[in-house]
């Protein structure tokens, strides 16, 4: 076995075993900064060497199988997962494959950035201005159906505000608890 294929199962199992704690036991065992790093190294190296490749990388892997105790979800689109980008040669590379994606060839591209937060990806549908499902990414093709849960954020409308919205709008996003609410929360279980 080559160096390289020696260097991207090791990747492989150190980051399914960080996936398996993070996603499963509920348990993280490394900073996100650490484990971004890994699979930036991951991605690099199975670029460089894409005689192996593997359906089974984490790099091909949008999110976490649904959970059991709750019911799946089929979404109609999937629910993709954001990149990175550490540095200005990953951000021109990014701007280059928009660029070739939308065939553009203008010379200026504004792009909106906010900062990256890290909570649990959501779909929340909507029928005839009523929330009628909350669901998680899940894998990106089934999530898993949290409607009940969602329901109990004060921030998310049961109901749309307003008219002419369409039949059926489903709304996709990131569901956070920001710091004061996790001191909050911290407080009352003391």
């Amino acid at each position: 076995m080559s160096q390289a294929a020696e260097q991207i199962n090791r990747l492989r199992e150190q980051i399914n075993e960080y996936n398996y704690r993070y996603y499963v036991l509920d348990d993280p065992s490394v900073p996100d900064a650490e484990y971004d790093r890994l699979m930036q190294q991951l991605l690099a190296l199975e670029a460089e060497h894409p005689q192996l490749a593997s359906d089974d990388s984490p790099t091909r892997r949008v999110g976490a199988k649904p959970a059991q105790g709750f019911a799946e979800v089929q979404h109609e689109l999937p629910m993709l997962s954001l990149d990175n980008a550490f540095d200005d040669e990953q951000l021109q590379d990014f701007d280059r494959r928009i660029r070739e994606r939308l065939n553009y060839k203008g010379e200026h591209l504004e792009y909106a950035c906010e900062p990256k937060l890290d909570g649990i990806a959501i779909s929340l549908l909507y029928e005839h201005g009523q929330l009628v499902r909350g669901a998680t990414r899940g894998d990106g093709s089934t999530g898993e159906d949290i409607t009940l849960n969602v329901r109990t954020i004060a921030s998310v409308p049961l109901k749309l505000r307003g008219t002419g919205w369409p039949q059926r709008l489903e709304v996709r996003g990131e569901i956070y608890l920001p710091k004061a609410g996790f001191d909050a929360l911290n407080e009352k279980a003391r």
